[in-house]
């Protein structure tokens, strides 16, 4: 019997704190509406391809316009988050709640509470 060529396995990703390294930022000026949403994205994984994308978020309340050209699955970790289409369907989502954003959504987030989140999106 043979015994077939070991491959490597490429490390896995761990989403555990304590975080390191984030980059912070703001949405465009012309897009905030309400507030200072300061941002933070702690981005842990990368596809080679450089399509797929997944991480940590954080953001400090506020309000402002989104247009999005991914699709994002996120799940909330703390705080509160209300999502507004242009559409008018509105949706509040809380520590625990999960979602997806899919690509050619267009609205508002605004950002009740500082909101922590998983994220994963594919462009």
């Amino acid at each position: 019997m043979t015994q077939a060529a070991s491959t490597a396995l490429p490390p896995l990703i761990s989403f555990r704190e304590p975080l390191t390294g984030g980059e912070t930022y703001r949405p465009a000026t012309e897009r905030i509406l309400a507030g200072d949403p300061v941002q933070t994205a702690w981005n842990l994984f990368t596809s080679a391809d450089g399509r797929f994308h997944s991480g940590v978020w954080e953001s400090q309340p506020g309000k402002w316009r989104c247009v999005f050209t991914e699709s994002e699955f996120c799940q909330i970790l703390k705080g509160v988050l209300v999502v507004t289409g242009d559409d008018g369907q509105t949706a509040t989502y809380k520590a625990g709640d999960a979602f997806v954003s899919p690509a050619g959504f267009t609205g508002t987030w605004e950002v009740v509470e500082t909101v922590r989140k998983h994220y994963a999106f594919y462009e």
